[in-house]
């Protein structure tokens, strides 16, 4: 097992031109699909540290790769850039303050993800280059985790086919290692057609839209009680069908996300939700048009890699923040309700620590917590690869997800240790699979394992493509 001091003293030297970069990305915060200026950012930062580039993977114009060094295995480093509408916010700053301007914000952390991923693969391209070493490192700049599966889509596309090992990370709260549990989630569309016509003078010969999107509604009210408990569906109307009662609505939309635990589980799921759309549409007399807009996988795990992760940490130890990056985490708390604290804790299975208001610790993998599990797209390059993702501390313990208070800490000092800190992780984690082709074996025998009862299967049918946005005149 290599030692991976000299690979920490890489991430070091360029640390600097790296939390610029996230800085950057922080202040020109882009949605699913339209992150142009950020990826052209990282972009150009390939370029200037020697990668070979590859544009528009996929076919996604905000997509890029970066890749370096010559046989060997494949170790690819995931980054993001993706912001979120309505989470813009003064940096620095402890009460809400919307800055002017589109209204987004990097309310997750991704200017910090995609800066710090690039920085690690830039770390091991300077490694690789020193040492003379066989290996290659492929940083994937990757768009639209934010609800729009942008790594789903360069899964089918085969991206990922010849990597052999994935490592990624995400801005947390705690710093450990990704439990990897996350939800199968598919983004469906209904959209109904009917008659419309005079309500008060002729209902009769109108055909409600409207009426078929609640009704739906209600069957898949009674249908929450007889899925898994840890299913979890929600939807969003998109398309009322106008603001006129006195005119029966002759189209009506409204979105799904459906959510299981597996693929399996989810494929049989979106079924029965379709089942009750089209049994809504008989009822009404109306047409449901139905449409996937995007779909992600669930999370695997990789026991070998995990524990490789883990052992990076252990040896890094926690995150050094100082007096000043707690005294503004503490302002941040006094935002936060005792529930949204106690609730950080609970999931990791820690007990409460008063006083505390970043993470002083790495959390050991062996607490059992009690998780609040989303959705990601990390999850379909874990079906493809081997792959591990940790999380690192960059803000105040308690701080809820997409939320502005995400957005005031993404550009402070605490934000660029936490974010220098996963680089580290995965530069570690990278070169220890590049440097032992058991654990890289152990690594690919753990994949099969897992996979092999139900090989991976893309959710987002064939036929769907990227719900791609047109790039902005000034660019």
């Amino acid at each position: 097992m290599k030692n991976s001091d000299e690979i920490w003293d890489l991430v070091d030297a360029k640390k600097a031109g790296f939390e610029a970069l996230s800085d950057r990305v922080w202040g020109m915060p882009e949605i699913a699909y339209t992150e142009y200026r950020s990826c052209a950012e990282h972009t150009a930062m390939l370029r200037e540290q020697g990668f070979r580039v590859v544009e528009d993977v996929a076919g996604i114009p905000t997509a890029v790769i970066g890749e370096a060094g010559e046989g060997g295995p494949v170790i690819a480093i995931l980054g993001e850039y993706d912001a979120l509408p309505g989470l813009s916010q003064e940096a620095g700053i402890a009460e809400p303050r919307p800055l002017p301007g589109s209204g987004h914000g990097h309310g997750c952390g991704h200017n910090l993800l995609g800066s710090a991923a690039l920085l690690a693969a830039t770390a091991i391209k300077d490694w690789l280059e020193e040492t003379g070493r066989p290996g290659r490192v492929r940083y994937y700049g990757c768009p639209a985790e934010e609800g729009g599966a942008a790594k789903s889509f360069m899964a089918r596309a085969g991206a990922f086919e010849d990597v052999d090992a994935a490592i990624t990370w995400h801005p947390a709260s705690f710093t450990r290692v990704d439990e990897a549990m996350s939800l199968a989630n598919t983004r469906m569309d209904f959209a109904f057609t009917g008659r419309s016509s005079h309500a008060a003078a002729a209902p009769h010969l109108g055909r409600s839209a409207l009426d078929a999107v609640e009704l739906m509604s209600v069957g898949v009210n009674y249908l929450r009680e007889h899925v898994p408990a840890d299913s979890r569906i929600h939807y969003a109307l998109l398309d009322a069908g106008g603001i006129a009662p006195n005119v029966v609505q002759a189209k009506a939309k409204v979105r799904y996300a459906i959510r299981s635990t597996s693929l399996p589980g989810m494929f049989a799921l979106n079924e029965r939700v379709q089942k009750v759309a089209r049994g809504a549409a008989m009822m009404t007399e109306t047409k449901v048009d139905i449409s996937i807009m995007s779909a992600v996988a669930n999370l695997l795990g990789n026991t070998p890699l995990e524990e490789a992760m883990q052992r990076q940490m252990d040896r890094l130890g926690p995150v050094a923040f100082d007096d000043e990056d707690r005294a503004f985490a503490a302002k941040i708390q006094d935002t936060l309700s005792d529930e949204d604290i106690h609730n950080d804790y609970l999931r990791i299975g820690l007990p409460v620590k008063d006083n505390t208001p970043l993470c002083d610790c790495v959390v050991p993998r062996d607490l059992e917590g009690v998780p609040m599990i989303g959705s990601t797209d990390v999850g379909d390059v874990s079906w493809v690869v081997p792959t591990v993702q940790a999380r690192v501390a960059t803000h105040a313990i308690g701080t809820p997800g997409h939320s502005w208070q995400i957005t005031a800490q993404g550009k402070m000092p605490a934000a660029h240790k936490g974010m220098v800190y996963a680089a580290k992780v995965m530069a570690g984690t990278a070169l220890d699979l590049i440097g032992d082709a058991a654990l890289l074996a152990k690594a690919r025998e753990d994949h099969a394992a897992r996979t092999a009862a139900t090989p991976y299967t893309c959710p987002i049918p064939e036929d769907v493509q990227p719900p791609l946005q047109p790039r902005p005149a000034d660019i």
